[in-house]
C-alpha cells in the first residue's frame, strides 16, 4: 500500500447490505472506519441497515436488482464516482431453492443462477479495475452447498459450485496484482434468507428450511469473515459439521451421499405430509 492509499478513505461495497449477514458485516466495517456503499434490491431494508450503523464515515444506499445488467452498470458507476477506489467487495446477496430436481422448472434455475452467479460475476467485473488499484479484497458468501451436494437444492448447489469455479480461477489470474479472494462457506445461518426462497414452481417457500445443528448468528459470522479476509485467507468453513462435510465429500463421497440423502429425503417427505 502506497502513502496515497494509506491516507485515503477505505471503501467497502456490500452487495446484500440489507440482509442479515450483509447488515452484520456493514456494522463491523463501519466501526473499523470504512466508508460503505450498501446495495440491495430493497431500499427499505437498506435504510434499516443504515439506521443501525455507528459511524461518521460516508455511507451510500443503492437499491438495485442485480439481475438487471443496465441497472447494475449504472449502480456500480455511481458508487465509483461517489466513493472513488473500492477496497472491499462483499457478495452477501443470494437466493435459495428447495424442491426435487424433477419438480423444478427451468425458470427457477434461471432465476437462481441470475442472482447467485451472473449478478455476482457482473458486479465483480465492473469493480475489478478499482479493486486492482487498491490491492483490495473480495469476499464471496458461498455455502457448504458450494462443495457438497444437498438433496432438494439442485439449483442452489449448482449456483454455488459455479461461484467456486469462477472465483478460484479468477484468484489465480489476479492474485499477483494484490487482490485476495475469500470464499466463505457457512452451513445454516439465523436469518430470513430461506423465507425469500423459491419452490420448484417459482412460488415462495411455504415452509422453513431443514437445518442440522444450531444456526449461526450473523454477528459471529461477520467478525470471522472480516478477520479471514484481512488475513487474505482463501477458504473459510464454519462449524465442525461443515468441516466434517468438507472432508467427507473429498475422502468418502459415497458415505456422505448416503447419510445426507437419507436425512434430507425424510425431511422433505415430512414437510409434504
Amino acid at each position: 500500500m502506497n502513502s496515497e492509499q494509506s491516507h485515503r478513505q477505505r471503501i467497502a461495497v456490500i452487495i446484500g447490505g440489507g440482509g442479515g449477514i450483509g447488515r452484520a458485516i456493514a456494522q463491523d466495517l463501519a466501526v473499523q472506519g470504512y466508508g460503505l456503499a450498501l446495495v440491495d434490491h430493497s431500499l427499505t431494508r437498506l435504510e434499516e441497515s443504515a439506521s443501525l450503523l455507528r459511524t461518521n464515515e460516508p455511507v451510500s444506499l443503492h437499491s438495485c436488482d442485480i439481475t438487471q445488467r443496465e441497472h447494475v452498470e449504472e449502480t456500480m458507476t455511481s458508487i465509483v464516482e461517489k466513493h472513488g477506489c473500492v477496497d472491499f467487495l462483499i457478495h452477501a446477496a443470494g437466493l435459495t431453492q428447495v424442491s426435487l430436481a424433477r419438480e423444478t422448472t427451468i425458470d427457477v434455475y434461471q432465476r437462481v443462477m441470475d442472482v447467485n452467479f451472473f449478478g455476482v460475476v457482473h458486479i465483480t467485473r465492473l469493480l475489478l479495475p478499482s479493486l486492482i488499484r487498491a490491492k483490495g479484497r473480495i469476499v464471496v458468501m458461498s455455502s457448504i452447498c458450494g462443495f457438497a451436494p444437498l438433496v432438494g437444492r439442485t439449483g442452489y448447489c449448482a449456483s454455488k459450485y459455479a461461484l467456486h469455479g469462477y472465483f478460484e480461477t479468477l484468484r489465480i489470474e489476479i492474485e499477483a496484482e494484490g487482490v485476495s479472494i475469500t470464499m466463505v462457506c457457512p452451513s445454516f445461518v439465523d436469518t430470513d434468507f430461506a423465507k425469500r426462497g423459491l419452490s420448484g414452481d417459482g412460488s415462495p417457500l411455504a415452509f422453513d428450511r431443514s437445518t442440522l445443528g444450531t444456526p449461526l448468528r450473523p454477528d459471529r459470522l461477520a467478525r470471522d469473515i472480516i478477520r479471514a479476509s484481512l488475513n487474505r485467507r482463501r477458504l473459510l468453513v464454519f462449524t465442525w459439521r461443515g468441516k466434517l462435510t468438507y472432508w467427507l465429500t473429498r475422502l468418502l463421497p459415497t458415505l456422505y451421499g448416503n447419510l445426507m440423502g437419507r436425512a434430507f429425503r425424510m425431511e422433505l417427505h415430512r414437510k409434504r405430509l
